[in-house]
């Protein structure tokens, strides 16, 4: 960098501390915005990023830098929470100064005194602030970096106009004169002098700028103050100058208050102040009672502004209000529109009774439940965030399940990363009989049934509770769900998708027939009138109880024999892998040659078993169903089968 550059540090490092010297006079180093970041909690330099401005995030392309950037003495950057601190405490001063300015402007009597001392310490305390801030480092607009030379810092606050207007604003120029003359300065001019001290308004709003963006405060709290102090501040105004212009008119008695009280000029200063509050706000909110009403030319004038601006400044009040009511009113009404929806729709369509019911049902629990939705909570986090979240709530839930019993650590994050949270209603069909299985479900909290629908006959077979599962048989077997599961009543579940939990399954062999173990332990375990409604289950489950015992016998392996297995070479397992597939292959054996008759054994349906590991497992397995043992396998084509890789789901093979 040249030697003009200046050094750009990090905004979340909150007070620069005495730091090395740099390498090169007038030539600074580039720092990461980003550097300190997660140092900031051990600091307590920041306590919540929302208070960190988006300008000083560093561009796309910045190169972050891991080490620790030097630091130069006597520098404060614009966001440490003691320089924090202390522009709250000025904002505090700047509401009196405020108020000061335009009441010593009308009320010129009440400059002697207490007010003038006060005045002198708050204009202390904003001279000690013109010369903190040659020492804070500020945003360079053009590269978006944080400057802190003291040079360049210095240079700037001299060449800008908020040095002139600070410098103006604080000279305490009544003070001044009465040193000098030895005289109360009460003349017009020092009044106008005395309201350069609006400029110092500017910090208070910068200060609610930045308060309705700091997620530690109520936004329609913050917002609610801003109204009531915008509004205070202008009826100060209006009151102060309706006053003046009635102490400076020729004759005090033609005036709004002099028409009240003649000697107002004579009276107490407190006195004139609470009119003049007392006719600005009543102006101001139109109510206009005709006590107190505007007499002379000049009041008659300023009235006819101050009523117009009143109506611009009255719909910028009510529209800030209305907005904030109505944004908390928006849920509701997009809810009963829903509804309303909902009832048109049914009724149009002559939907019976109880699907309308089902129907408003999860439409009231979709709103009652929206902000613990998942998908709309997490879906502008990043993914390592969403699925970090999901693991703490949902891992031990997963774990849990029998289908993941023993499941390794990184198969857990991968699934955990994929699943979605869902709510239902009471009575609320979640699986519907028949239905292409697309997903299935863990409950978390509820209670479902598993129902048989027999035309209008429904069959209660089984009640499940928390850690249970529904749906996996229908995408296990890849088959039409053979139950209705409906909630009994308000449940969580856990929805993993078909495809996904198929994908992830097939990614290892051994993960796979860990699945497979749990599962068929699980269907040994069902009751009879669950594996009633599944007509193949039976012979399933025999058919891998005979697969079982064939494997288990000691066997020799000829020179011929084909036996697919994983080796434990690491690249032959790796290989193996890609073959095989990870979900188990149903398919159909016959126990004749293709397109031959044979009727008379009753074997033209074929038997559907799962495919095995090897031909020969094959060929033991058909000798147990079909009585002869064969040697030759082909398809309904005619085709030999040499690799049971090449088979796919539900193929005809003919073992002869």
């Amino acid at each position: 960098m040249s030697t003009t550059t200046s050094e750009a540090r990090s905004p979340l490092p909150l007070l620069l501390r005495r730091g090395r010297s740099s390498t090169a006079v007038g030539t600074s180093e580039e720092r990461s915005p980003l550097s300190l970041l997660f140092r900031r909690r051990s600091s307590k330099d920041v306590r919540n990023i929302t208070s960190v401005s988006s300008s000083l995030l560093p561009a796309f392309g910045t190169v972050i830098e891991d080490d620790n950037p030097s630091s130069k003495s006597f520098i404060v950057l614009p966001y440490d929470r003691r320089y924090r601190l202390w522009q709250l405490f000025l904002v505090i001063l700047v509401g009196y100064s405020a108020w000061a300015s335009l009441f010593e402007l009308a009320f010129e009597k009440a400059v002697e005194g207490a007010l003038l001392t006060i005045d002198l310490v708050v204009d202390f305390f904003f001279a000690v602030d013109i010369i903190l801030t040659f020492f804070v480092a500020y945003l360079d607009k053009s590269t978006y970096l944080i400057i802190d030379d003291h040079k360049l810092i210095n240079k700037r606050y001299l060449k800008s106009v908020s040095f002139f207007m600070d410098v103006a604003s604080t000279l305490p120029i009544q003070f001044i004169y009465k040193t000098i003359t030895g005289n109360i300065g009460r003349g017009q001019a020092f009044g106008f002098l005395n309201l350069l001290r609006l400029w110092r308004l500017r910090r208070v709003s910068e200060l609610f700028k930045r308060l309705e963006k700091d997620t530690n405060f109520n936004y329609f709290s913050i917002r609610v103050i801003k109204l009531l102090c915008v509004t205070i501040l202008w009826i100060h105004i209006a009151g102060c100058i309706l006053f003046w212009i009635a102490y400076h008119y020729p004759n005090p008695v033609e005036t709004w208050i002099g028409s009240q009280i003649e000697d107002f000029k004579e009276r107490s200063v407190w006195l004139s102040y609470t009119y003049s509050m007392y006719w600005s706000i009543v102006t101001l909110t139109t109510v206009g009672y005709g006590d107190l009403h505007a007499v002379n030319t000049h009041e008659k004038t300023f009235n006819m502004f101050y009523m117009l601006f009143n109506i611009g400044l009255t719909a910028y009040i009510i529209g800030n209000m209305t907005n904030l009511v109505v944004h908390g009113a928006l849920r509701t009404f997009t809810m009963r529109s829903a509804f309303n929806d909902i009832l048109r729709y049914t009724s149009k369509n002559r939907l019976p009774d109880t699907m309308r019911e089902q129907m408003l049902a999860h439409m009231q629990l979709k709103f009652k439940t929206a902000e613990l939705k998942q998908e709309e909570v997490l879906q502008d986090l990043p993914k390592a965030i969403r699925s970090s979240i999901n693991e703490h709530l949902f891992r031990s839930t997963i774990e849990n399940a029998y289908l993941f019993k023993g499941f390794p650590e990184g198969l857990i994050v991968q699934l955990v990363s994929q699943i979605k949270a869902e709510y239902f209603p009471p009575k609320m069909e979640i699986i519907l009989q028949n239905e292409i299985p697309t997903d299935f479900y863990i409950l978390v909290s509820g209670g479902v049934e598993i129902i048989a629908s027999k035309g209008v006959n429904e069959q209660v077979l089984a009640k499940l509770g928390p850690g249970d599962m529904a749906g996996e048989i229908g995408v296990v077997f890849n088959i039409p769900q053979p139950f209705t599961v409906r909630t009994r009543r308000l449940s969580q579940v856990i929805r993993i998708g078909h495809h996904q939990f198929k994908e992830m399954i097939q990614s290892d062999i051994d993960d796979a027939k860990m699945i497979i173990t749990n599962f068929m332990t699980y269907l040994k375990g069902l009751n009879d009138e669950l594996k009633k409604e599944i007509p193949f289950l039976r012979d399933l489950l025999a058919d891998a109880d005979a697969q079982q015992t064939v494997q288990t016998e000691d066997t020799p392996q000829s020179n011929t024999e084909e036996i697919v297995t994983v080796s434990r070479d690491e690249n032959e397992k790796k290989e193996e892998e890609k073959r095989i597939d990870g979900v188990p292959k149903r398919v159909i054996i016959h126990g004749q040659l293709p397109n031959q008759d044979n009727n008379n054994n009753g074997d033209s349906n074929g038997r559907l078993i799962i495919l095995p590991d090897s031909i020969q497992l094959l060929f033991d397995i058909a000798e147990k169903k079909l009585g002869k043992r064969g040697s030759t396998i082909v398809m309904s084509d005619g085709a030999h089968v040499e690799q049971l890789d090449a088979l796919r789901e539900n193929d005809h093979l003919y073992i002869f």
